[in-house]
């Protein structure tokens, strides 16, 4: 029999790790429930591990957006009246792509056989986050799978329309970038050889400024191959840097204390933090349950590594606001709004006003980090190319004057 590796969480939301010999993830799961344990995830020792706070998708190529589709699919269809062995049949009719209509054929086969949607799910090793696994779970348990499968699919068009906002405010400064390397390259590599012969043949020394402009041209022509493999290896190192967690948090530490991007960087987590939180509370999820879940949610290290101190002093009643202020990560706007909907019983519906409030912040500010980075960006291109073609024409000029 295969050997799973499976994480549980207990009625207190302790974490429990560790593996089994069982014929199917199901059996995994129905062990651990029998027990009193909540499974969180389960998969076989030897296959890679699920991926990011909205599922990585190590099996089958199925993006973000099909995954939504097919969930909003099958909720409309369910709240048609429609039973879920049925909606999944349509869907699978419906599906223009081959891997999402082989997974869900598979789903569909493990709900005939008795399995819960959850069970069969889980099941598609890799494919499903735990976030969304333990939705769909709540939804079953409450009676209520349609509407949890249509609030997980304005959760998952939200997180798309953040993620889409910050990619799309990045590429103008990437383009501007990318036309400035590639700009000065092309003056050094290109043009400035062109007049370093009429310059050594002049035999007048040259401004300091054509000295190093001509140091660097040769500089590049003759290293070109060096730089382009040292940022190679440089970004080589980096990604193991990243893969590191140790290093990692350290990354994670510097990107926080970064004066505008460190600001954005805590708006976008908190933002996706209460969202999680809130939709998970929403759905029957117990608090240090739906904590431990929206830990692996966040892509910041240091405000990840917090949320096992939250959970602690959450045990020791001390409430959720008051630790995540103390953990001094998390904008204070956003854990005063939660200490509100602590007091007033309403931390769920808190939470979710707090992640639309975020949204707007991290729009607001995406649009005022560019505000300045872009015009900063034009300057320093134009003073760097400003700069190389004037030092050119200073030493064009003493040439001139050294002839007549």
């Amino acid at each position: 029999m295969p050997l799973f590796q499976y994480k549980a969480a207990d009625a207190q939301g302790s974490i429990l790790e560790g593996e089994m010999e069982a014929r199917a993830p199901d059996s995994v799961a129905e062990h651990l429930q029998a027990q009193g344990f909540m499974p969180i995830q389960i998969e076989e020792a030897t296959a890679g591990s699920g991926g990011g706070w909205l599922g990585g998708f190590g099996r089958a190529r199925v993006s973000q957006d099909e995954i939504a589709m097919m969930t909003r699919e099958i909720s409309t269809l369910l709240r048609a009246g429609l039973p879920l062995d049925r909606a999944l049949e349509i869907v699978v009719n419906l599906s223009a792509n081959d891997e999402v209509a082989e997974i869900l054929g598979e789903v569909r086969q493990d709900v005939r056989g008795g399995s819960s949607l959850y069970a069969a799910l889980d099941a598609q090793q890799g494919v499903f986050s735990r976030f969304y696994l333990n939705m769909i779970r709540a939804g079953e348990a409450g009676g209520a799978l349609e509407v949890v499968m249509l609030r997980l699919t304005e959760f998952m068009e939200r997180a798309k329309d953040l993620r889409e906002t910050v990619k799309s405010a990045l590429i103008y400064p990437a383009i501007l970038v990318m036309v400035a390397v590639v700009s000065v390259v092309v003056l050094l590599i290109f043009v400035v050889p062109q007049f370093t012969q009429m310059f050594e043949e002049s035999g007048k020394a040259l401004p300091l400024a054509t000295q190093i402009v001509v140091g660097a041209g040769e500089f590049f022509q003759a290293w070109w191959w060096a730089l382009i493999g040292g940022s190679l290896v440089l970004s080589a190192l980096f990604k193991r840097q990243m893969a590191d967690p140790d290093s990692r948090y350290r990354w994670d530490e510097r990107f926080l204390a970064l004066p505008l991007i460190g600001d954005l960087v805590a708006k976008i987590e908190m933002a996706r933090f209460s969202r999680t939180l809130g939709t998970l509370l929403d759905n029957g999820v117990s608090l240090l349950s739906a904590l431990s879940i929206v830990k692996e949610t966040l892509t910041n290290s240091v405000m990840a590594d917090r949320l096992d101190e939250v959970a602690t002093k959450l045990r020791e009643g001390k409430g959720l606001g008051v630790p995540l202020m103390e953990a001094e990560v998390f904008p204070r706007l956003g854990v005063h709004m939660v200490m509100v909907g602590e007091e007033t019983g309403r931390l769920s519906e808190m939470l979710i006003q707090v992640a639309d409030v975020f949204d707007r912040e991290v729009k607001t500010a995406v649009k005022r980090t560019l505000g300045l980075l872009e015009p900063a960006l034009i300057l320093g291109l134009g003073l760097l190319i400003g700069a190389i073609i004037m030092s050119i024409l200073v030493a064009i000029l003493s040439v001139n004057e050294l002839a007549v």
